[in-house]
């Protein structure tokens, strides 16, 4: 099957500074595919030059046979992208939140509303639909950026460390979404610091440290390769790269 992402050389420098340092990957279609690394190891500058967030230094990325580098505008509006951090209109409801947003993707209002309502139901938050967003809890707010970042109905959605800060039945609903979406057919790319998570979710992943890809495979393949079938994917992650994973 042809991936439908291809990094081919990727390199990202801020002046003399190399933030991400010319790693190859793939990514299939309807995979989850993660990307784990201590703080500062290039995790999310790759994510946001893969989402058209970051303009690329050097190499490339190829999205669905688009470079970009040359149609960043229609990868943009095939890709939904859940932050680390809430940008949320604090000012509008939980509702007016989606329906706002798909005004970015050209949505008619009429199709936006009907996607905002169904979006509100699948992520259960019908009882805070006209609530503020300021009003909402952390958990809440994630499941609302969830939500949001698939209200253009995404081929490839961006998972920036979605679970951070939650309680563990905010988390479990989060990977209940995750795997829901790759029922469907949906390509994740999943940042995270949670090893277990990481372990659940992921088909495969990359480990960096330092701007390189120092690992990948399936998380049971990599703890087969280094630490001998026995231990967990944090166990491997510690001897590849001798850190904690949040220093």
């Amino acid at each position: 099957m042809k991936p439908i992402i291809q990094a081919r050389a990727l390199i990202k420098r801020y002046g003399t500074f190399v933030a991400v340092a010319g790693v190859d990957f793939e990514v299939a279609p309807g995979e989850c595919f993660g990307l784990l690394g201590p703080n500062g190891a290039g995790k999310t500058t790759t994510v946001h030059m893969v989402s058209c967030v970051l303009p690329i230094t050097d190499g490339d990325i190829q999205i669905a046979g688009l470079s970009a580098r040359n149609e960043p505008r229609r990868i943009k509006a095939m890709m939904g992208v859940c932050p680390q951090e809430s940008n949320l209109d604090t000012d509008f409801s939980v509702l007016h939140n989606l329906v706002a947003y798909a005004r970015y993707f050209d949505i008619p209002t009429p199709e936006a509303k009907r996607r905002a309502e169904a979006l509100v139901d699948r992520f259960r938050l019908r009882d805070k639909a006209a609530q503020c967003v300021d009003d909402l809890s952390g958990g809440l707010r994630k499941r609302l950026l969830v939500a949001r970042a698939m209200v253009n109905n995404p081929a490839i959605i961006m998972l920036d460390e979605p679970t951070t800060g939650l309680d563990p039945q905010s988390k479990h609903q989060i990977w209940d979404e995750v795997r829901a979406m790759k029922q469907a057919g949906t390509t994740v790319i999943l940042t995270t610091h949670y090893m277990e998570e990481a372990s659940l979710l992921c088909d495969r992943l990359i480990i960096m440290d330092q701007g390189r890809i120092i690992e990948s495979g399936t998380p049971r393949g990599l703890i087969e390769k280094h630490a001998a079938g026995e231990g967990t994917l944090e166990d491997v992650f510690l001897k590849l790269t001798g850190k904690e994973l949040r220093e």
